[in-house]
Order: C-alpha cells, then structure tokens, then sequence
C-alpha cells in the first residue's frame, strides 16, 4: 500500500519545516520508511517477486544515502530521527 497524500502530509508537519516541506531530507527519509514498512509483508507473501525487491532495494539505498547525508549536517537530528522512526544502526 503507497504512502497517501494525507500521510505525507503529517510527516512534513512532524518531520519538516512546514506542512507542504516534503523536500527536507527528514521528511523524505520517512516517507521511504513507510514505503519500505508498507512492502515488506508483500516479500514475506511473495518471495519470487524479484522485480518489486529491486525497486525495494533501492528505496533502502535511497534512504540510506539520505541519513549519511543527515549525520554529515546534523547528528542529532539523524540521532533523534532514527529514534523516533525506529530505525536501527
């Protein structure tokens, strides 16, 4: 299941600068979470679905291209972002 337009939303209001910021690093870095968070039961149920794990792949590459980013400019930003969104590292 995508991410909805009201659920983008909410993270730019939690996560941005302001309701339509959905450019900030933090706010991308959460919406690719809920993707990835939204596709993994789809893997579980599906593991011969090569062509949708590629694309899955590469949202986490994008993600976690996006918090080296965010560590270089601002660790406790990334400190607290990985808390909140329960990513580990």
């Amino acid at each position: 299941m995508p991410v909805t337009k009201e659920l983008k939303q909410q993270f730019s209001a939690r996560f941005g600068k302001g309701p339509n910021d959905t450019g900030s690093a933090e706010v991308q870095i959460a919406i690719l979470t809920a993707n990835i968070n939204s596709l993994t039961p789809h893997f579980e149920k599906n593991p011969k679905d090569h062509h949708g794990r590629r694309g899955l792949l590469k949202m986490v590459g994008k993600r976690r291209r996006l918090l080296d980013y965010l560590a270089k400019k601002d660790v406790n930003k990334y400190r607290s972002l990985i808390q909140e969104l329960d990513i580990r590292k």
